[in-house]
């Protein structure tokens, strides 16, 4: 009897030729992100992955739910296929379910699935079985085969695998099957959001973050370093561009309309990203912004900004709340980072009263008072990289 982790992935089955693209893909990111267990072991056999020769099980279950294009994980029992061996490993596992729970009455179910056809006894016949072994062995048990409290799994395979617990992931699509795409990284709580779900898609990111020293402190630039180790845990390895952005800022701010401030930012921010991107092979843009949630996130304000950059532009929470945000952010360890209070270039140089329906023509004239060519190439000349993690 050995203890193994059986791993499920779920979209992938919907691929035809190229399934065996996205598993080779996902298969790495499983060795990945189990990289720091000595001696651990993952194969694939039969659709499931699975996961030997490990000891923390805790550990283990903890960096699998993070890794995308798994859909569920089960600690389970692999054994070969001998029916009595079948029956006294249910026993244990049944065992072992049972002194964690203080009910009276447990409820359970007996669900078998055969793989392998040539084993002697069908499916309805091990669940009738072991179900009455199971009944005759522990009194606390009845049968609830609709909504049971426990579900006994046995698994027919080249072995047999008997488990009861199915732990949910993170689902998605492996990242890197579906390219590359550049991050605008903020500081904020809605950034990091929009790149944990593109990256569930499948999609590798780079990061852009602005900094305005000595507007904004070290400090700011630290918790953006620390926001992206933390998207690192899911969403792969991430190069950080931190932009030297005060010059530009500075030269918007003395000779442009003020009202028009926060549409110009964005506008440069996008040009500057779009080039981190091009260098980066990112096919794409990625921002956080959310519709009508500030002046610069108008429809009429999307639209200008858009225009700036031809590359493609994926706001994944453009019809989200920012309840729903935040709540998302929480759950993917991302919040309590976020609202640490250090000022970003967001909010250095803001307006009083920033334009919510700005006119392209006109931010098109404001555009010609400074030389952004210039002010472009000296930010890109002097960015920072940073491999995270």
């Amino acid at each position: 009897m050995e203890k193994v982790m059986l791993l499920r992935y779920g979209e992938i089955f919907l691929k035809g030729r190229n399934r065996p693209f996205f598993e080779k893909v996902l298969l790495n990111n499983i060795r990945k992100a189990l990289i720091s267990f000595e001696d651990i072991k993952v194969i694939r056999a039969q659709g499931r992955f699975f996961v030997e020769n490990y000891s923390d099980e805790l550990a283990v279950v903890q960096a699998l739910t993070l890794v995308f294009g798994l859909v569920s994980i089960s600690p389970a029992y692999k054994i070969e296929k001998d029916y009595e061996k079948i029956a006294a490993v249910s026993k244990k596992l049944m065992e072992d379910e049972l002194m964690e729970r203080q009910e009276e009455t447990i409820t359970f179910k007996v669900e078998s699935r055969r793989a392998d056809k040539q084993f002697p006894m069908d499916s309805m016949t091990i669940n009738k079985d072991l179900g009455g072994i199971l009944l005759e062995e522990f009194p606390r048990l009845k049968v609830d085969v609709h909504e049971p409290d426990i579900q006994l799994q046995v698994e027919i395979r080249e072995y047999c695998y008997l488990y009861s617990r199915i732990i949910p992931c993170a689902g998605g699509m492996p990242v890197g099957t579906n390219g590359k795409a550049a991050l605008l990284l903020s500081g904020g709580i809605d950034s990091p959001v929009a790149g944990w779900m593109i990256a569930k898609r499948g999609v590798a990111l780079t990061a852009v973050h602005y900094h305005s020293f000595p507007y904004t402190s070290d400090r700011s630039k630290e918790k953006v370093i620390e926001l992206g180790k933390i998207l690192t845990r899911c969403c792969g390895p991430i190069r950080l561009h931190i932009v030297p952005f005060t010059r530009i800022q500075q030269e918007l701010y003395e000779k442009c309309p003020d009202e028009q401030l926060t549409i110009l930012m964005r506008r440069y921010m996008m040009r500057i990203a779009e080039e981190v991107a091009l260098r980066e092979g990112a096919a794409a843009l990625v921002t956080g912004e959310s519709i009508g949630q500030v002046a610069s996130q108008t429809l009429e304000s999307l639209a200008v900004t858009n225009d700036a950059v031809s590359m493609p532009v994926f706001r994944p929470l453009i019809g989200f709340d920012k309840v729903d945000i935040m709540n998302t952010a929480e759950t993917i360890g991302t919040y309590e980072t976020s609202i640490l209070p250090y000022e970003d270039c967001c909010t250095v140089f803001t307006p009083r009263h920033p334009v919510t329906k700005p006119r392209l023509e006109n931010i098109l004239k404001s555009e010609q008072l400074i030389n952004g060519e210039e002010l472009i190439q000296e930010a890109l000349d002097n960015i920072e990289v940073i491999q995270l993690p």
